[in-house]
This record gives structure tokens, C-alpha cells and sequence, in this order.
């Protein structure tokens, strides 16, 4: 998978690797029973201390991915304390590994980042994983 995705700075490019750490993180499988999606966030989180600093860093790559497009100071703050929140409350055994499996810090970032490159630079949308359009955006 990760051959296959693009290392350039284009829009495009950055929406395609963000999603694939979105799914990464947040969606990687179904838990069976349940039908509920869970990643790498909250697998890794179950180790302690290791797990909540790895699972932060990958949280703040996107954060610093969004950086890189030029998204607002506001949305990038917002996006920290999403980022935060989930490292703070995840660091508590137990209960924040429950809220690892609920919050999902990485896709309501990934929402705010999907949002801004749809309105700044619509030639990166992509419908199902295909490309809508490839302009200059």
C-alpha cells in the first residue's frame, strides 16, 4: 500500500496519504461481533506510555500535513486538541483505551483537512477513491 501513494505536495497527493493514514489508524479492520471498525490507535494504545506517544506522533503528521496545505491557525489549533485530547484521556489505562475506540481524533481531523482541500482546491476530490478532477489546484 504505501508504494503506492504519492510523495508529492500536491493537493491530490496529501489527500491520498492522509487518508490512507486516516484508514490506518481509525478503520484498518472490523471487529467481528460488533461490526465496528478499529485501527491502529487503539491497538498501539493498549501498550502503555510507547503506544500513546507513537499513536500521537502519527496524529500529529497530520496535523503538520494540514500545516503544509495552509489551513487557518484556528483549524490547526483545533485539530492539536483533538490530537490532545486523545493522547491525554488515551494515557489513562483502560478507560482511555475505551475512548481511543470511540473519540477518533484522526478522523475528525481528517474531516476538517477533507473540507478545506474540497473548498481551497476542488480539483483534489475524489468520489469512491477515484479522482475527480485534476487541475492546478
Amino acid at each position: 500500500m504505501a508504494d503506492q501513494l504519492p510523495l508529492g505536495r500536491d493537493p491530490h497527493s496529501v489527500r491520498r496519504r492522509i487518508e490512507a493514514m486516516e484508514t490506518m489508524l481509525e478503520r484498518l479492520f472490523v471487529v467481528p461481533g460488533i461490526n465496528r471498525p478499529v485501527g491502529l490507535d487503539a491497538m498501539i494504545g493498549l501498550v502503555p506510555v510507547l503506544g500513546d506517544v507513537v499513536t500521537t506522533a502519527m496524529g500529529a503528521w497530520l496535523v503538520w500535513e494540514a500545516r503544509n496545505l495552509g489551513m487557518s491557525k484556528f483549524h490547526l489549533a483545533r485539530m492539536v486538541g483533538n490530537v490532545g485530547i486523545d493522547t491525554a484521556i488515551g494515557a489513562i489505562p483502560l478507560v482511555g483505551d475505551l475512548f481511543d475506540f470511540a473519540f477518533r481524533s484522526n478522523s475528525r481531523n481528517l474531516r476538517m483537512i477533507k473540507r478545506h482541500l474540497d473548498k481551497h482546491h476542488p480539483a483534489a476530490r475524489t468520489i469512491e477513491g477515484e479522482v475527480v478532477g485534476r487541475g492546478t489546484g
